[in-house]
Order: structure tokens, then C-alpha cells, then sequence
């Protein structure tokens, strides 16, 4: 196929491309750098609504991954609107010009996140499950509505819903990585909420997948099917790691250190399962967390 991706040089999209390339599909990258513009790029700017429809034209799926980073800093107004303007006005300024096209692809996948399902315990979450309230969960809402333009064209649109990706290389792990391999790990709060993870080589497994399988479109977990609590997950990457994990951060300091963001991202969870993924026969290379970590760890 001829791919198009946003946010290639990102997270996800830096170990997308490889597997990409290693099926033999040829990748465009949309993009808002504009030196040294190599000629497999598109260039766009979705804050002055910018982009060139012709070099838009015969791609046969577009992958949309770019937003502006959840976890870095603390949330302020100015943070929260450029989280939510990002996803929200990109992507639906991007639906808007692919469904322009005479030639509009056959597939858009768009990146999204199970912060849609909100703060809900213990409750199994599908596909068919109701949003959640809060910012994420709004954010998510109107970020995934942002691909109605595309959908009404006929492009078969896919909402990645990504859960906590594992890899040494960046996300959330990245970030746990030091306290833990000093020994200072503990769990986050009450260690009960829900973590929904999966490993970022199964990331891009599950998004090859749901490119060449036709009949998955709207909402689609990208979780592993085995999540498992905070203080699980805490015990399960010290037993990895060899280290103690003995020392918990409790609610408030969490609250102190990281705010808003620390609350929604650390200690709310969402027990959400991947059903639409083993529905139409995905197989996981790492649906438990042991070996999920050691491959993590590994690079």
C-alpha cells in the first residue's frame, strides 16, 4: 500500500515505520517541519489550516498519530487547550481535506486513547462501552467525532483507543525506569486503579492489523487482554528489574508533584479489554506482563 502517517517521527510512529517498510508498503510522512523537507514528506500546518490536495491524492491509507504530548508537564489552561487543540482541530482539519479528494484513500487510522473511558474501577470496558467524564475522557470524544468528515465520504475510518504503551524508548515506562532501578519504586496511591497496558511492538502489530483488516472501523482498543492494578504492575517490574518496590507515593504527593495530570493519568484506571482485536484475530506476542516487560526492557 501507499501509506501516509502524521507523527511519524513520534513514540508510536518511530517503530511504526520500520514494520511498515519491512511489509513492503511505501511511506509518505505529513509533516510540519520545513527544513530539509526530504521528498517522501507532505507538508501541512493544521493551526493555519494549510495543506497541498494534490500531494494528498491515491494514498491508500492514512495513519494519524500527531498530537501534542499528554504526559510532559504539568497541566495548565495553556497545556490542556494545546493537548486537546491538537488532536481536535488536526484531525479534523485533516478528515476535511481527505474527504476533498477525488482520490480519498480507502482507510483512515487515527490515534486516540482510553482516557475516553474515563475513571471507572473495576467495570470491563468494550468498544460498546459509554464515554466517561473529565477532560480526557472529553478530549477523546471530540477527537474521535473530528473523523466524521472522512467517514461521510466513505473512508473507513479506525480510532485507535491506545492504553499505557510499554517501552524503555519513551511513554510511560520511560518515566518509571529510574526511581525503580534505584530501588526507590513503589505503588501510586491506593495501588488499586486499573492499568490497561501493552507493549509498543504489540502498538504496531495491532495497527498493521487493523490497516489490512477491512472489517474492523470506528473504536478499537489497542490494550493488552491481561491489565492488571498499580500494585501488580509495581511488584511484576521490580520482580524484573530485581529490585525492591517498597516505597509507594501516596495519593497526595502525587497530587503535589504532577496535578491534574497526575490524578488523571496515574491514579485513575480502566479495566479495558481488547475485544474487537481478538475479535477479528489478532494475535498478541505479549499478552502477559512479565514477559511484556522483559521484552520492553530489552529495547
Amino acid at each position: 500500500m501507499r501509506i501516509l502517517v502524521s507523527g511519524a517521527s513520534g513514540f508510536i510512529g518511530s517503530a511504526l515505520l520500520p514494520l511498515l517498510a519491512s511489509k513492503d508498503h511505501t511511506v509518505s510522512r505529513l509533516t510540519r517541519a520545513r527544513a530539509g523537507t526530504r521528498e517522501e514528506e507532505i507538508l501541512w500546518n493544521p493551526v493555519a489550516r494549510v495543506i497541498d490536495l494534490k500531494k494528498l491524492e491515491g494514498f491508500d491509507a492514512v495513519i494519524h498519530l500527531a498530537g501534542d504530548p499528554i504526559a510532559k508537564g504539568r497541566w495548565t489552561p495553556e497545556k490542556k487547550a494545546a493537548i486537546r487543540d491538537s488532536r481536535v482541530k488536526g484531525t479534523r482539519f485533516l478528515s476535511e481535506s481527505l474527504a476533498r479528494l477525488e482520490r480519498p484513500p480507502r482507510a483512515l487510522l487515527c490515534a486516540s486513547a482510553i482516557g475516553i473511558y474515563g475513571e471507572r474501577g473495576a467495570e470491563i470496558l468494550t468498544e460498546e462501552s459509554a464515554p466517561g467524564k473529565g477532560f480526557l475522557a472529553e478530549t477523546g470524544q471530540e477527537w474521535e467525532k473530528a473523523c466524521e468528515p472522512a467517514a461521510a465520504k466513505g473512508i473507513r475510518v479506525v480510532n485507535l483507543r491506545f492504553g499505557v504503551v510499554l517501552s524503555a524508548k519513551g511513554g510511560a515506562l520511560q518515566k518509571m525506569l529510574p526511581p525503580f532501578q534505584l530501588g526507590l519504586g513503589g505503588p501510586l496511591g491506593n495501588g488499586e486503579q486499573v492499568m490497561s497496558w501493552i507493549t509498543l511492538t504489540d502498538v504496531v502489530g495491532a495497527i498493521h492489523h487493523a490497516l489490512v483488516t477491512e472489517s474492523l472501523k470506528g473504536p478499537v482498543n489497542i490494550t493488552a487482554p491481561n491489565p492488571v492494578t498499580n500494585r501488580v504492575f509495581t511488584k511484576t517490574l521490580g520482580a524484573v528489574l530485581k529490585r525492591p518496590t517498597i516505597l509507594p507515593m501516596p495519593a497526595f504527593g502525587v497530587n503535589l508533584i504532577f496535578g491534574e495530570m497526575g490524578r488523571d493519568l496515574l491514579l485513575a484506571g480502566a479495566r479495558v479489554e481488547p475485544k474487537r482485536l481478538k475479535a477479528t484475530g489478532y494475535r498478541f506476542q505479549y499478552p502477559d506482563l512479565e514477559s511484556a516487560l522483559q521484552n520492553a526492557l530489552r529495547g
